[in-house]
C-alpha cells in the first residue's frame, strides 16, 4: 500500500527527499497541490498550530481533502505541535503524520512528551516525528535565539526510548528568513555521527528554505524592506539528500516570500486593483513555480508516486 511509510522508506533507498510545504490559506495549498500533481510528486503538506488556528480547523480539513483529490499523495501534517493535547486534536482530526517538539525541554521530559504522542498517535496508524537539538530563528510559534546541534549518542537512545517515525535534527539550519550572518554551512560531520548511530533512519530538516535573492529583490522592489536575508544552499541540500538520510525537508519561508514577491508587483503596477483573485491569484502562480523547482531540482521527488 502506498501511504506515508511507502514513500518514507522509497526516499531512502532511492535517495530522494519528500518537501514539506507549509500553508496557511487556500492559495498556498492550491499552489503545493498543484505544482505536485503536474510533477507526479509525493510531499508533506504542513499547518503549524498558529496556521490552524488563522484558518480553523473545519477549513484545514475540508481544504487538505480538495487537495488529496488533486493528488492524492499529499500527507496532512501538524508541524511543531508543542504539547499532547495539539498533537491529540491533530490526529483526531485525521492527519496522517504529526510532529511533537519537545527539543526546548530536558532531554528525558523530551522523551517522555514524544513517547506519550507515539503512543497515542500509533494506535491510529498517524507517524510521528520528534526533534532533538534545536535550531534558531523565528517561526510562528518557534523561536530560539541559538543553535543546540543534536548529540548524536543521545539520537539513538531518543529514537529507541520513544519508538519516533522520523526524526528532525539541529546541523547548522535556521527558521525564517535571516538564518546566516557569515558563511552558509550545514555541520556534515554531525550527520555523519547521527548516521552512524541511526544507519537508515529517515532524518529530517527544518528551517531549509534557500531564500533566493531573486524574491528578496522583488519584494524590495516593489515596497518591501527585507535585508540581509539568507538561506540554505542548494548545493548543501542536494548533498544532504544524496549523500546522507534527509528524506524530509521543510519549506515555508521560501513559499511565503514567493507569495509576496509577485502579490506586491501587481499592487505596484496596478493601483487600480482591488480584486484580491487578481493579485492572490499571481502569488499563488509564483509560489507553484518555486515549488515544482524544488520538487525537480533540489528533492528529486518528481515522477516518485
Amino acid at each position: 500500500m502506498k501511504n506515508l511509510k511507502y514513500y518514507l522508506n522509497k526516499a531512502l533507498k532511492e535517495k530522494f527527499a519528500l518537501g514539506a510545504f507549509n500553508f496557511s490559506n487556500m492559495e498556498s495549498l492550491q499552489a503545493i497541490s498543484k505544482a505536485c500533481s503536474q510533477t507526479q510528486s509525493p510531499a508533506f503538506i504542513s499547518v503549524s498550530e498558529g496556521a490552524l488556528n488563522y484558518m480553523g480547523e473545519n477549513y484545514v480539513i475540508a481544504l487538505a481533502k480538495c487537495a488529496k483529490e488533486i493528488s492524492p499523495y499529499l500527507f496532512l501534517h501538524l508541524d511543531h505541535g508543542k504539547n499532547f493535547d495539539i498533537c491529540k486534536k491533530a490526529i483526531d482530526l485525521g492527519f496522517d503524520s504529526v510532529m511533537i517538539d519537545g527539543s526546548s525541554l530536558p532531554f528525558e521530559q523530551n522523551i517522555n512528551l514524544t513517547k506519550q504522542v507515539c503512543e497515542y498517535a500509533h494506535n491510529k496508524n498517524v507517524l510521528v516525528e520528534g526533534e532533538l537539538g534545536q535550531i534558531k530563528g523565528i517561526e510562528d510559534n518557534v523561536s530560539s535565539t541559538q543553535n543546540f546541534y543534536t548529540d548524536p549518542e543521545k539520537a539513538k537512545i531518543f529514537v529507541k526510548e520513544t519508538n519516533v517515525d522520523l526524526l528532525a535534527i539541529a546541523i547548522g539550519t535556521s527558521h525564517g528568513a535571516y538564518k546566516y550572518n557569515g558563511e552558509q554551512t550545514l555541520r556534515f560531520d554531525i550527520l555523519k555521527e547521527i548516521e552512524k548511530q541511526l544507519p537508515n533512519f529517515p532524518l529530517v530538516l527544518h528551517g531549509a528554505s534557500t531564500i533566493d535573492s531573486e524574491l528578496i529583490n522583488m519584494i524590495n522592489d516593489y515596497g518591501g524592506n527585507i535585508k540581509n536575508a539568507k538561506g540554505v544552499s542548494k548545493e548543501h541540500l542536494i548533498q544532504a539528500i544524496k549523500e546522507h538520510n534527509i528524506i524530509k525537508i521543510n519549506t515555508d519561508s521560501d513559499i511565503r516570500l514567493a507569495f509576496t514577491s509577485m502579490t506586491r508587483k501587481v499592487l505596484n503596477d496596478k493601483k487600480e486593483e482591488f480584486d484580491p483573485r487578481k493579485y492572490l491569484g499571481e502569488g499563488r502562480n509564483k509560489a507553484e513555480d518555486i515549488i515544482k523547482d524544488k520538487i525537480k531540482n533540489i528533492f528529486f521527488s518528481e515522477n516518485k508516486l
